[in-house]
C-alpha cells in the first residue's frame, strides 16, 4: 500500500459519503420476467438490494440464505412494503463455508428456466484467523467461495443470456479500502501467494479484509478478459463500492467508540449503500470487468493497474483456478 493510494481510498470515501447520493435504482419492464439471485439477503445490504429488486418488479427473487428461517422472516419483512406477491420471493439455503452447500445451490439454480442477476453478497470481515474448509475463513468466504459460485453458474448464465436475449450480471460487492489493502503478502516472486494467506504465523488479519476485497478485483479483471477471449459466449462480471455503510458486516468494530462516531458521522445507511449493487445488477456490458464507484466505472488503484499488479493477477488467479479444481474438478473448463 502507498502513501498516495491510502490517501486516494480515504479521501474518495469522504467525498462519495458526504457530497454523493446515489441514484435510486430504476426499472424497466423486462424485468417482470427475469430471475434474480441474492446472497446473504436476509440482512445489511444483501436485505436492502433485494428489497429495491422486489420493488422494481422482478419476476422472481432469490433470497440466499444461511439460515432458512431468517431467510423466511425477511422475505416476511419485503413482500410487506413492496405489496408483491408471495411467489414473488423463494428462499434457498446456502453456506459460503461449506463447498458442498454451494455446490447444491448452483445445482438448483442450473435448473431454472432463466438466470438474470446473482448478487454474490455473502461475505465476512474478521481480524480472527480461523479455518474454513482448509483455508483462512475471510480469504474462504469472500473470494475462493464466491468464485466457486460464479464458475458453476457459469454455464446457466451463459445459457440463459443466449436464450433470452439478457446477458446475465455477476456482482460482488467491493470497497474502497482496496486502496489500502497490505500488499507483503502478495509478493509474486515468492511462494504461492494462497499458502502464504493461509498461514497463521504470517497471516496479516488486521488487513484480511480489504486484500481480500483486491483479490476479488484481480479475479474480477482476469476472468472477465479469458471469458471474452473464450468466444463461448457473455456473461458480464463487476465489483461495485457501496462505500461505508452502517451495517452488521464490522460487528468487530462496534465496541470502538472512535469507530461508532465515524458511522455516525459518516456512512450511508444500508438502503443506499445498497443502491450501488442493484445498479451493478443492472450496469451495461461496459461494466464488465470492472470496479465500480458512485455507479459509475472507475480506475482501481495502482497496485492493481500497474505492471506489478498485473503480474500479481496473473499468479492469483492461476493459484485460485487450481484451488477451484480441487473443489470441483473440470471447474476451470467452464470458463
Amino acid at each position: 500500500m502507498s502513501v498516495r493510494s491510502a490517501i486516494h481510498g480515504t479521501s474518495s470515501v469522504i467525498i462519495s459519503n458526504l457530497f454523493v447520493k446515489l441514484p435510486v435504482p430504476i426499472g424497466n419492464s423486462e424485468l417482470s420476467n427475469q430471475t434474480f439471485i441474492v446472497t446473504g439477503a436476509n440482512t445489511g445490504l444483501g436485505f436492502e438490494a433485494s428489497r429495491h429488486l422486489s420493488r422494481l418488479g422482478v419476476g422472481k427473487l432469490i433470497m440466499a440464505v444461511r439460515t432458512p428461517a431468517k431467510g423466511a422472516d425477511a422475505k416476511k419483512r419485503i413482500l410487506n412494503s413492496t405489496s408483491r406477491p408471495e411467489s414473488s420471493i423463494e428462499v434457498w439455503p446456502i453456506d459460503m463455508d461449506s463447498y458442498d452447500s454451494i455446490k447444491d445451490f448452483a445445482a438448483r439454480a442450473s435448473q431454472l428456466p432463466r438466470l438474470d442477476g446473482v448478487l454474490a453478497n455473502a461475505g465476512i470481515m474478521t481480524t480472527n484467523f480461523g479455518l474454513s474448509e482448509l483455508n483462512e475463513k475471510t480469504l474462504n468466504v469472500n473470494v475462493i467461495s464466491t468464485f466457486l459460485l460464479y464458475l458453476l453458474l457459469l454455464p446457466k448464465m451463459r445459457e440463459s443470456g443466449q436464450q433470452t436475449g439478457h446477458i446475465c450480471r455477476y456482482v460482488i460487492p467491493n470497497s474502497a479500502l482496496h486502496y489500502m489493502a497490505p500488499l507483503a503478502e502478495l509478493d509474486p516472486n515468492n511462494q504461492s501467494i494462497i499458502d502464504r494467506l493461509n498461514d497463521p504465523q504470517k497471516a496479516d488479519m488486521a488487513g484480511r479484509y480489504p486484500l481480500s476485497k483486491l483479490l476479488v478485483i484481480y479475479a474480477v479483471r482476469e476472468l472477465a478478459e479469458r471469458s471474452r477471449s473464450s468466444g463461448r459466449g457473455s456473461c458480464i462480471i463487476n465489483t461495485p463500492n457501496p462505500s461505508f455503510c452502517k451495517s452488521n458486516l464490522a460487528s468487530e468494530e462496534q465496541e470502538n467508540y472512535g469507530f461508532r462516531i465515524m458511522e455516525k458521522l459518516l456512512a450511508r445507511s444500508t438502503e443506499e449503500g445498497s443502491r450501488a449493487l442493484v445498479h451493478g445488477l443492472l450496469a451495461g456490458q461496459e461494466s464488465n470487468g470492472q470496479y465500480i464507484s458512485d455507479c459509475h466505472v472507475e480506475i482501481p488503484a495502482r497496485h492493481v493497474t500497474g505492471k506489478w499488479g498485473q503480474q500479481v493477477q496473473k499468479k492469483f488467479f492461476n493459484e485460485l483456478l487450481q484451488k477451484l479444481e480441487k473443489i470441483q474438478p473440470g471447474i476451470s473448463s467452464n470458463i
